[in-house]
Formats: C-alpha cells, sequence, structure tokens
C-alpha cells in the first residue's frame, strides 16, 4: 500500500521539509567581499586602535558610531567589546550601585542578569507573559523603594510592550535600560528598539542580526549618560579632549574598565550595519510566508505581538495547550526535517531561563563576603525569595512554546515546506 502523502514522517512517511537545515547566523552567513574591503583598510593603515595610531586616517569605530546612531536615530553611540559590557556601562553611566534592586525578565540570557550583579546591585526577576518578554503587571509589583532601574529585554526579535513599560519607569522615576541584544532593527510604533530608555544596549555576537563574531553597542540621547559610558568603559580616559587635564564637571572622572572596540571589529561593524534592514526585510517575508500557511490550526496559539512590524522576525514561537504536548510534536517536526524545539525543560539547562541561573538563585559570588547580597547598603529581601519557581507565569509560558528559528537565507520553497511539516503534525497530535 503506498505511503500517504500527510502520514507523519516520524510514522515512516516522507518527510515535509527535504532542503538543508540553514544555521541561524543571519549576518555571519552574509560575510564578504563588503567586510574583506574594510579590514584590508585597516591592516594598510596600520591604524588598529582607535585613540592612536596613524593620524591621517578616520577611525572605523567612530565611523560606526556615528552610522550606527544615525540609522537607529540616536544622538550618541558607543561601540564596546559586547553586549554584556554594554548592560554593565549602561548601570553604572545611570548610577546603580550599591544597595540598588534592578528588575530584569525572567527570560533572557543569563547576562542580562549577570550585568547587575557585576554593576554590585540586587537583581529582581520579573515575569514575562505570552509576548515572551517583560509583563508590565508584574513589573510594577515588584518596585520597592530599593529599585534603582529596569533593564526590559526585547527578548527572540520582538519588542516590550514600551508604551507601558516606559510609563511605570516615569511614575516610579527609574532609569530604563533596553536589552537589544537579540532585536537589532526592531521597532516599536514606528521607533527604533533602543531609543525608548535612557540607554539602549545591543549584541554583536556571531549568532546576532548582524555581527562581529563579538563586539557591542550602547546608544543614548542623553550627553551626561554619553560621557559617563565612555568614562567607564574607558579607564585610561583616552576619549576626554584633554586626558590628563582636571574635571570638566562634578563626578566626571571615576576609575571604570577596558571595554574599548578594536578598529578591526569596528570594520567588520561597518559592513554589516549596510546589510541590517535586508537581512530584516527578509525575515519578516520568511516568518509572515510561514504564519500564513498554519494560521487557524487547531491547538496552536501564537506568541503575541506587541507591534508586529516592529518584530525583526528572528523566529516563530507559539504556545500548545499542554506542556505534555510539546516533546511529541517537537519529535516530529524534526522528523520532518522542520528545525524546532521546546523552550523550557526543568531537566535541561538553559541559560536563557532564570530557573537555571543557580548563580543567581544561589547567591553564588566570587568571595566568601558574599556581597552584593550581604552588602550592608543593601536594604531590601528580594534574594530571600529566589527559587527555580519564583516566576511561574514564566514556566507555565515556555513549558508550552515551540520555537522555530526563521534564518534569512531561507528561500520560498523552504517557508512553504516548513509550513507543511507544521500544518502534518498539528493535524495528527493536536
Amino acid at each position: 500500500m503506498a505511503t500517504m502523502i500527510n502520514e507523519l514522517a516520524i510514522n515512516g512517511g516522507p518527510k515535509a521539509k527535504t532542503t538543508p537545515s540553514i544555521p541561524m547566523y543571519p549576518g555571519g552567513l552574509e560575510i564578504g567581499e563588503e567586510e574583506r574591503q574594510q579590514l584590508n583598510e585597516v591592516i594598510d593603515r596600520k591604524y588598529l586602535f582607535r585613540y592612536y595610531g596613524p593620524e591621517d586616517y578616520p577611525s572605523k569605530v567612530r565611523e560606526f558610531e556615528e552610522k550606527f546612531a544615525a540609522r537607529m536615530g540616536a544622538k550618541n553611540c558607543l561601540a564596546v567589546t559586547n553586549c554584556t559590557s554594554a548592560l554593565i556601562s549602561a548601570l553604572v553611566a545611570c548610577g546603580v550601585g550599591p544597595g540598588d534592586e534592578v528588575i530584569v525578565n525572567g527570560y533572557t540570557f543569563f547576562a542580562s542578569c549577570a550585568s547587575i550583579v557585576a554593576a554590585k546591585a540586587i537583581p529582581v526577576i520579573c515575569e514575562i507573559n505570552e509576548s515572551m518578554t517583560m509583563d508590565p503587571d508584574d513589573l510594577e509589583q515588584k518596585i520597592t523603594p530599593q529599585t534603582k532601574a529596569v533593564i526590559c529585554v526585547h527578548m527572540r526579535g520582538a519588542p516590550c510592550d514600551m508604551d507601558r513599560i516606559v510609563a511605570i519607569c516615569k511614575k516610579h522615576n527609574l532609569k530604563l535600560i533596553e536589552d537589544v541584544a537579540q532585536a537589532c532593527g526592531g521597532s516599536y510604533k514606528g521607533k527604533a528598539l533602543g531609543t525608548f530608555g535612557d540607554v539602549g544596549c545591543f549584541s554583536f555576537q556571531y549568532p546576532k542580526i548582524i555581527t562581529a563574531g563579538e563586539g557591542g553597542a550602547c546608544i543614548t540621547d542623553d550627553d551626561l549618560l554619553y560621557d559617563r559610558l565612555m568614562g567607564y568603559h574607558d579607564t585610561a580616559a583616552c576619549w576626554r579632549p584633554d586626558r590628563f587635564g582636571g574635571e570638566r564637571y562634578d563626578g566626571e572622572l571615576f576609575c571604570g574598565v577596558n571595554y574599548r572596540m578594536s578598529e578591526l571589529t569596528g570594520a567588520v561593524m561597518l559592513a554589516q550595519l549596510g546589510k541590517l534592514d535586508r537581512l530584516v526585510s527578509a525575515m519578516r517575508e520568511h516568518k509572515n510566508q510561514i504564519k500564513k500557511q498554519i494560521s487557524g490550526l487547531k491547538g496552536i496559539t501564537f506568541r503575541k505581538l506587541n507591534d508586529e512590524e516592529g518584530d525583526t522576525a528572528i523566529c516563530l514561537m507559539f504556545m500548545l495547550d499542554d506542556a505534555s504536548k510539546v516533546t511529541p510534536f517537537v519529535d516530529a517536526l524534526q522528523a520532518e526535517g522542520v528545525g524546532a524545539a521546546g523552550v523550557f525543560n526543568k531537566g535541561i539547562p538553559d541559560w536563557h531561563i532564570y530557573s537555571h541561573w543557580k548563580h543567581i538563585i544561589e547567591k553564588k559570588t566570587p568571595t566568601t563576603e558574599g556581597c552584593p547580597y550581604s552588602c550592608p547598603h543593601y536594604k531590601g529581601d528580594a534574594p530571600s525569595r529566589y527559587s527555580e519557581n519564583m516566576c511561574p507565569k514564566t514556566n507555565e509560558i515556555l513549558s508550552r512554546t515551540v520555537h522555530l528559528d526563521i534564518p534569512s537565507q531561507l528561500t520560498a520553497e523552504d517557508c512553504d515546506m516548513i509550513a507543511l511539516g507544521i500544518r502534518k503534525v498539528a493535524e495528527a497530535l493536536l
């Protein structure tokens, strides 16, 4: 008897998707002649460090900063070594330190939380909602007299509810830092992500939309914050007009670190920035093509999007009605040739989910004193509530979620086959 076309591949039927999988490196897979030309200029000029070198040439890092700020609609941009250093610099620039609490999503890469501890403050973990981003209702409930700032993470390429988050931060006089590591090129109601808060922080690590392998940036419209960002990221003070001069204003000079971006990284980012809009446009087109073909399927609820037009479309996320259905659903999709994964499994460590942040939950520190948790300046009790189940809504939502990457290099045929695979599995299992 002939195998039916709709028989699941996991049961011996034909695969829905027969083309090879494409790794999720949107900008990385586009590395080519443009990057080579920019790098060759740096090598030919022998100008590897922005603050000193041959004086006949402009800095590639500075050129990237100017163009990135213009693309995002921000007044100032500071290029740094990675997004973690961007977040730490932003927290320090905003005056966060001992005794302060900073609220952050419970679904984000661990670095978003680790940066708070690095700034000597206390992380407070906030629930997400069906948008997979910060739940504004829980955010407001988590605010205490010790709260100094909020890090809202535009997780998996899509914007947070910025209207509500901005309003909450203004109401409570809190600094707002946007983590745009996974959403470079995204927007909310026509305004670029990273420009709503006091500082926006970006990542150019290899899996990100545009990349130099590693790298990051801060953007801000506040000139004082920009000065403080510059000062902290460059403890040698090369950035000052007179590096050995006295303070131009109170609080200008303080000890910092070295998070300076190299000219080689800046050169690659100049080339990558020119590809950003094309990459995001391609991912949006692919995602729309897939979603149109699977809309209305019984048992599937798409991720809520706070602004669908502002989504960078790096992935497709949808929820099933029961967590127990995720593993068989994902196994069947993978058998169809469709790259898919569940998001949360309590037994599988994933540093994108707070339940696995044992460094935080167990209050691990590099020294026995236990700072910042034992800091005498801290008067709150947030660490006493740390546990694997402190954000049950987050765990419940993620445990029901299926995730598919949407590489910019997909073809229309790939998208049709992915949609076919999802339809086959949904109709058979849900």
